[in-house]
């Protein structure tokens, strides 16, 4: 089956061999304490940092997935509130997970087709964690490119930002803001079970100031042996290996980025020349990385069966609009072939004489 499913999502070719050769090499079998899974750890650290041009101050962990990070984020970054701003259910999901951990949360909700602007008349509380969901999976919208960028240039507050759906997909701009998560099983094209958290000298010092070490995943205890290139527990080594060999075969963000946004394009261009409609109907929100298509109900449930019955599989729609659109991934591991057998099926499935 081709997928195009947003996640998990098709995983690059190359990771059958990657594992192969882990097995092959004993690390999978490692002890997390041990010098081999150090050098690994070190290294799959290095080359994502000089992949994803991450700056040399940021810290880069490996948890179990962003959901993870949710918690992480509440448990040992929050002082006084958290502020989220969100247009999707993934980003009402971080808010509302948030809340039942510190009761102490804020929602800025956007309408779906809004283009987010920063209001410079807004007043923050001087510890409040501002929230941002960058790409929303859900509904294939994106915040505009500038905007981290004027939050950054009003408040001096700590930003945390789910890149769940881009990380890796397009180049992020990581000093506007100070955390950065996102699961693996997106743009990374690797199986699910890892997640990569970067964290900023600025958070860092929010987590010092917090000193929280009540958990087994504390920021400050996952720190403390991250810096020594181990782990505060028996780490998804596997996870950890491919995606430090999967880090050495792409090229670099700024690569991705144009192939990313060039497909994305495409493919809007695409549909709407088949009579398809999209979800994100405002230019300037859509997403590169999650295409959301609007479709009744009805024409859903046939395109997703005809779909299938070619070998192709098509991605849900989800929260709000989980019957009425379908999802295609927009990811790097995906290949142009691939995507030409799902365009040429959406032409002979398209709307009633649109290619005609």
């Amino acid at each position: 089956m081709i997928t195009f499913y947003p996640g998990p999502s098709k995983v690059y070719p190359q990771v059958e061999q990657h594992i192969s050769e882990a097995f092959a090499s004993g690390l999978i079998s490692s002890n997390h304490r041990s010098e081999g899974f150090m050098q690994l750890l070190e290294q799959t650290i290095a080359d994502l940092k000089v992949k994803l041009d991450v700056p040399a101050g940021y810290e880069v962990y490996f948890v179990s997935s962003a959901t993870e990070c949710w918690e992480i984020i509440a448990q040992s970054l929050l002082i006084d509130s958290s502020l989220h701003i969100y247009n999707g259910a993934f980003g009402e999901k971080w808010m509302e997970y948030t809340h039942r951990i510190s009761l102490r949360t804020s929602d800025a909700s956007f309408g779906l087709n809004e283009t987010l602007l920063m209001d410079r008349s807004a007043v923050f509380s001087r510890n409040e964690l501002i929230c941002v969901t960058h790409n929303e999976t859900s509904n294939g919208t994106k915040v505009p490119e500038d905007f981290l960028l004027d939050i950054r240039k009003k408040v001096d507050n700590l930003i945390a930002v789910d890149a769940t759906s881009s990380m890796a997909g397009v180049n992020l701009p990581w000093e506007n803001a100070d955390i950065w998560y996102a699961s693996v099983q997106k743009c990374f094209g690797l199986p699910a079970g890892l997640a990569v958290m970067i964290v900023s000298p600025k958070a860092i010092e929010r987590a010092i100031q917090v000193g929280e070490r009540k958990h087994y995943n504390s920021l400050l205890f996952i720190r403390d042996n991250f810096l020594k290139f181990q782990t505060p527990f028996t780490p998804n080594i596997l996870g950890i290996y491919l995606l430090g060999k999967v880090m050495q075969q792409v090229p670099a963000i700024k690569e991705v980025d144009k192939q990313t946004r060039r497909r994305a394009q495409e493919w809007y261009a695409f549909l709407l020349e088949n009579g398809y409609a999209l979800v994100a109907e405002n230019t300037a929100v859509r997403s590169d990385t999650v295409i959301a298509v609007r479709e009744t109900k009805e024409r859903v449930a046939v395109l997703k069966k005809a779909a299938k019955n070619e070998g192709i599989v098509l991605g849900n729609g989800y929260g709000k609009e989980k019957e009425t659109s379908f999802r295609i991934a927009n990811f790097p591991a995906i290949s142009d072939e691939e995507i030409a057998i799902l365009k040429a099926f959406l032409v002979k499935m398209a709307p009633n004489g649109a290619n005609e």
